[in-house]
This record gives C-alpha cells, sequence and structure tokens, in this order.
C-alpha cells in the first residue's frame, strides 16, 4: 500500500536527516489537507510528515481496513522513506495506529505522541454518519451545497457536516468521495476497537504524552490506568476548552504542548 504524504516545509521530498521528523497520521475522515495549517506551524522548528491512511485522501482504496493493515502501512511507508527513527503523531484513529506502531516496532520510535484517544475499545459508532454519506446520489448531485442540505437532518452539527464534505471531491456528474465509504462501514467495530491481541502484554518505555481534550469523552481519568498498562512513561496533558477535535478547536494550544514535549 502506496500512501500519500505532503513533507513540511512545504517543497522538500524526504525531511532533514538530521533529526527524527513528526509523522502525523490523521484519525477517521481525515487527511492530509485537514492537517496542513497545523503542520506547516509545527514544521518551523521540525520537520513534519502527513499521511492519508488508507481508504482515506488521495492514497489507495482497499478491500481491508484493519488495525494490522495500518500498522504494516504505516511500516512500509517508513521504510520507503528510509526512515530510521521518527515521532508517530496520530489522532483518534491514528492514535492507535501510532501506539500499536511503537509496541510493535519500538527501534523504529523516537518519541510517541497520541491526542485524545486510549488503548480500549468504544462503545459508540460512526457507521450513522458513513451510511448517510453513502445514501447521497452522487450521479445526480448538482453541487456541494446541495450536498450539505441532503445530509442536515442525519448530521446536524455545521462543523462536522463541512469536515465531512472535505473529502467530496470533483463536479456534478463526476463527484466522488475519497473515502472508501463501504469499507469504513463494513470495518466500523474493529475501528472503534483496540486490538489487544495484536500486542498482548507489551509495553513501551518510549517517551510518551497523550494530548487530550479537557471536554473530550475519549480520554478521561478512568483510562489512565489503561494508558500506563501499555506505556508507562505517559505523561497526559488535557487542553482546555477543547473536545476530540482538539488540534481545530485550541490549535496554540494544542501546538505549544506537542513542541515542548518534542525540545525537551
Amino acid at each position: 500500500m502506496e500512501l500519500h504524504y505532503q513533507t513540511y516545509p512545504e517543497g522538500e521530498q524526504k525531511p532533514a536527516v538530521d533529526q527524527p521528523p513528526v509523522v502525523i497520521i490523521p484519525g477517521l475522515f481525515g487527511s492530509t489537507s485537514n492537517w496542513r495549517s497545523f503542520a506547516k506551524a509545527l514544521s518551523v522548528d521540525h520537520p513534519v510528515i502527513v499521511l492519508d491512511q488508507r481508504n482515506h485522501g488521495r492514497s489507495s482504496h482497499a478491500p481491508s481496513h484493519t488495525y494490522d493493515d495500518m500498522v504494516g502501512d504505516l511500516l512500509q511507508f517508513a521504510d520507503r522513506l528510509e526512515l530510521e527513527r521518527f515521532i508517530p503523531c496520530g489522532h483518534s484513529m491514528g492514535g492507535k495506529v501510532a501506539m500499536l506502531f511503537s509496541l510493535l516496532h519500538p527501534e523504529r520510535v523516537h518519541k510517541l505522541a497520541v491526542m485524545d484517544i486510549a488503548p480500549i475499545r468504544y462503545s459508540h459508532s460512526h457507521a450513522p454518519f458513513l451510511e448517510a454519506l453513502l445514501e447521497i446520489d452522487l450521479t445526480h448531485l448538482k453541487s456541494r451545497s446541495e450536498a450539505d442540505r441532503a445530509l442536515q437532518q442525519a448530521i446536524p452539527d455545521t462543523g462536522t457536516r463541512l469536515f465531512l464534505l472535505q473529502s467530496l471531491t470533483g463536479s456534478p456528474g463526476a463527484y466522488q468521495w475519497r473515502l472508501n465509504l463501504p469499507i469504513l462501514h463494513q470495518f466500523m467495530a474493529q475501528i472503534v476497537d483496540f486490538p489487544a491481541s495484536m500486542v498482548n502484554d507489551r509495553q513501551s518505555g518510549a517517551d510518551t504524552v497523550l494530548i487530550c481534550g479537557e471536554m473530550s469523552t475519549y480520554v478521561r481519568p478512568e483510562h489512565y490506568a489503561e494508558i500506563r498498562k501499555y506505556f508507562t512513561e505517559a505523561r497526559i496533558v488535557p487542553i482546555a476548552e477543547a473536545g476530540h477535535w482538539l488540534h481545530v478547536e485550541q490549535p496554540q494550544r494544542v501546538l505549544e504542548a506537542l513542541q515542548e514535549f518534542i525540545k525537551n
């Protein structure tokens, strides 16, 4: 699986070799385009790579979407760019990929940064979002605003709709989703899970930060023990006035927390 990626500072084909790059791994529905401004700001002091995961963005679509798949994609990606050691920085689903990769391939990890996710199974599902997107008839769709109106009942939050519609590309008569909607829907149960059997009782002593939204339900105090069961050196940094999309809601605070972690 050849993943699409973007390097920062922009224009560089490969990151500088004198320091391990930060590799940002977006979450479900996320892509390189969602992280452009954040990655650009972070790259002032450190090389940054943002990738599109399989079935997302400009990366290839595939008939499977498991964490084993995504960890394997990340290893292949690191080999392709000759990244001996790097800093995985994953948000949500991407955070689980980063955690699993760190446990399975510790020799490739310089430090680990995770954004608003814990190594647990969640009870919620994003299947209703995917079902709403699948119901849109792209062959007769006349505009993106028409798609937005079609989603209003199923997805009342404007910010969420606009975020999802970033993956709609093309023009009337030729619209298409960059998301592989049927496969993501099929594998939703695996996406919200954490496959503990992949890592068994492995632990990581890598320098780890878990940056979470103070108002998010994804990382709560009752999850801290499970986090430190796998990542013994994990520091948990709550971001005030932020929910799950903390890098969008409080980008400067998240940026400062990540910069401090990288530098120290």
